[in-house]
């Protein structure tokens, strides 16, 4: 009896162990792996992860065009209508307002208004000498209405104490430089202004000679006549261009 209580014992527990490793077999099958009844069940491997795909590069967006840059006007091949804007044309009228329009004298009243100086000059050098030396001028009379010397030695040959024939150096000597070419082309307004106001002065000054001369003194003398000539000539000359072509505008700083 107690040997068969020991089978049926020992025959139950064998039941109850192998219902323990099926459990277990089955628990394992679910997951998806086969194992072995009594050993451990291996864990699974862990899949590598799959490299993640490059984001695509993106598409460089289009360069925006600058507000406010002027495009390039395209003109026809065969000539057509200036149709640049408004502010090409603007700059365009400044610059040609602020070029110099003394350069557009013409070079024959350049050298006609040096020549006329120079002329001058040396008419006043030879007054200057025969003033100071005495002498009497070449090829002019001394009497009637054509009388040098009567001129050359009256109290109106001094103006503020200082002889006539002086100033009239002076002024010539000033005016060849201010009727050279180059003062001529000159862009400086004050070159142009100071020329045309120096012969103003030079022409009031010849008209108070003259004066002098028929109403004062009762005669002329030829080289000083000649001078005034000369002064007329310039002063006429130098208005034209003024009226012609016009004087430069001051430069900006």
């Amino acid at each position: 009896m107690t040997a068969s209580k020991s089978s049926r014992a020992r025959a139950q527990r064998a039941q109850a162990n192998a219902a323990r490793n099926g459990g277990a077999a089955g628990r394992a099958n679910g997951n998806g792996t086969a194992a072995k009844s009594g050993t451990a069940v291996k864990a699974d491997v862990p899949v590598k992860a799959a490299t993640p795909v490059k984001a695509a590069t993106p598409v460089k967006a289009a360069t925006p065009v600058k507000a406010g840059s002027p495009s390039r006007a395209v003109v026809p091949r065969g000539g057509g209508p200036d149709r640049r804007g408004s502010r090409g044309a603007a700059l365009t009228q400044e610059a040609t307002a602020e070029a110099p329009s003394s350069a557009t004298v013409p070079l024959w009243m350049q050298l006609a208004t040096l020549g006329l100086a120079l002329a001058g000059l040396g008419v006043s050098i030879y007054l200057t000498i025969a003033h100071f030396t005495e002498s009497a001028l070449l090829g002019c009379s001394e009497s009637g209405l054509v009388d040098c010397t009567k001129v050359t030695t009256s109290p109106q040959s001094y103006v503020f104490g200082i002889p006539v024939a002086v100033l009239g150096l002076a002024f010539y000597v000033v005016a060849v430089a201010l009727m050279s070419p180059w003062a001529w082309r000159s862009a400086r307004r004050e070159i142009h202004l100071i020329r045309l106001a120096s012969l103003v002065v030079g022409i009031g000054f010849v008209l108070y000679l003259l004066y002098a001369e028929l109403f004062i003194i009762g005669s002329i003398c030829l080289y000083c006549t000649s001078v005034h000539a000369i002064t007329f000539v310039l002063f006429g000359l130098t208005v034209f261009a003024a009226a012609a072509w016009g004087i430069p505008k001051s430069q900006r700083g």
